[in-house]
């Protein structure tokens, strides 16, 4: 039996659904409701004026919707790779704190051990990397599976496999 695979799996916009998040306080704070058809394309600053101020409060990654499906499909794929979190979150240092209580929270299965916070993801070796962000993805040496989002629906001819649910991923590496 050789060494498990190692996947790195992202959090925001991946495990942690952020749009959800992006839209209701856009919602909140202009009056106006914004779609996905709306903001396809543009960077989650573009979509959102309000995102740097958002992301950077103490908080507001506590309580962020998980993705759906991502908890059962994780614990399924923790029991056979080793699955590492990470998240680039040392340019915000108000969320280090509530994002690893988010994980405990969501993602009881996963321990301190497996969460790796930092400021750049390609120092981290692996087999496989699940992100929504092609500066991760192109980057990373390994297998690359794109979670689609808004800001990376449209984008053609990435040599990523594309992944627009978990579902699909439990499709991708586990059967």
């Amino acid at each position: 039996m050789g060494m498990m695979k190692r996947i790195l799996v992202d959090m925001d916009g991946v495990l942690a659904d952020v749009y959800h998040r992006f839209f209701e306080l856009h919602e909140s704070e202009t009056g106006s409701v914004l779609t996905f058809d709306d903001i396809i394309g543009l960077k989650e600053g573009e979509a959102f004026p309000g995102l740097a101020r958002w992301v950077d409060t103490p908080g507001f990654f506590r309580t962020i919707p998980v993705m759906a499906g991502s908890q059962r499909v994780l614990k399924l794929l923790n029991e056979k790779f080793d699955i590492v979190v990470v998240s680039m979150a040392t340019e915000f240092p108000a969320s280090l704190t509530d994002k690893q209580l988010w994980l405990n929270d969501n993602f009881p299965f996963i321990t301190w051990r497996q969460i790796v916070f930092c400021g750049n993801k390609n120092i981290i070796q692996a087999d496989i990397m699940i992100d929504d962000h092609l500066k991760n993805l192109d980057n990373f040496k390994g297998e690359t599976i794109m979670f689609i989002q808004p800001h990376n629906m449209n984008l053609k001819n990435t040599p990523h496999r594309r992944a627009d649910s978990w579902e699909e991923i439990e499709k991708l590496l586990l059967s």
